[in-house]
Order: structure tokens, then C-alpha cells, then sequence
């Protein structure tokens, strides 16, 4: 398990990543709030760039590479958002980003991935497999692996 991002370090993503995502509004609903007996907030991460708050995460761990490491490009496990953001975050910095799939991914997702020019791997929908063919894909590149939960520099973003 990741260690925990402390509040600087959530800050200075912010900071970072803040040229390269929307700024989504956050709205209310009054109706909702009465029937919750509080006041509730909605952040509208579905117009963040790749349609999801996945987005922050990725650029940021895809902006605090080293340029020697980030050359050899990235590579990452995932069934759809955090692939398509670590597939846009990468071609924003112009290295090459290196996603495993499973095959029963949406297709709606794989053309988003594709569309920012990540190079897809497909796998067994299991996580064993993924595993197995992410680690095949950092042997043969020499990526640096992102993970879309466990790592620091994805949570500071998100």
C-alpha cells in the first residue's frame, strides 16, 4: 500500500497540473440538499479532460517523471479512465504510453485510449493477467509503470 499524500503535497499537484485540466464547476442542488437534511456539493469531473477526474492523477504522475525515465515512456493497467488519462498525459509530454487492457473492455474506451495515442495491450480480463503482461511491457520498454490506485504521485493529483 502507497504512503499517504500529505496536504503539501496535494497542493503542489494542484500547482503542477493546474495548465493541463479544466477547472470544473461545483454545483449545488437545493432539492437534494433538503432531502439529505445537509448541504451537499457536486464537483462536475465529467467535463475534466478525458471525461473524468482520472485526468488530474495521471498528469500529475506523468508530469513529475525525470526526463530520462519519462523518454522510455509509460505503462499502465486499466479498463478505460485512468488508461485514457495516462494515454493523454503522455502524449501531452510526447512520450509513449504502453496500457494493458483487458479484452472485455468497452470499446468506447479503447478508442479513447487509442485517440491519444496509447498503445493498447490487450489481456484476459483477470488481474493476474494484467499483471502478468504489465510486467512483460516494463521489461520490454523500460517504462516507468503508473499505477491508477496505489501511487502517491496519482492520489496527490486526484
Amino acid at each position: 500500500m502507497t504512503t499517504a499524500p500529505t496536504l503539501d503535497d496535494i497542493r503542489e499537484a494542484h500547482r503542477r497540473i493546474s495548465a493541463h485540466i479544466h477547472n470544473t464547476p461545483l454545483l449545488r442542488c437545493e432539492a437534494l440538499d433538503a432531502m439529505a437534511g445537509a448541504r451537499l456539493f457536486f464537483k462536475c469531473e465529467n467535463l475534466q479532460k478525458t471525461g473524468s477526474f482520472k485526468a488530474r492523477g495521471a498528469t500529475n504522475a506523468v508530469l513529475q517523471l525525470g526526463d530520462a525515465e519519462a523518454a522510455r515512456g509509460v505503462v499502465t493497467v486499466s479498463s478505460g479512465n485512468h488508461a485514457a488519462a495516462i494515454a493523454r498525459a503522455a502524449r501531452a509530454r510526447g512520450i509513449p504510453a504502453f496500457i494493458v487492457m483487458p479484452s472485455n473492455a468497452p470499446a468506447t474506451k479503447c478508442r479513447a485510449v487509442e485517440g491519444y495515442g496509447g498503445k493498447i495491450t490487450f489481456c484476459e480480463p483477470n488481474m493476474q493477467a494484467r499483471e502478468t503482461v504489465a510486467k512483460k511491457l516494463l521489461e520490454e520498454t523500460g517504462g516507468a509503470l503508473i499505477h491508477p490506485y496505489d501511487n502517491p504521485r496519482v492520489i496527490a493529483g486526484q
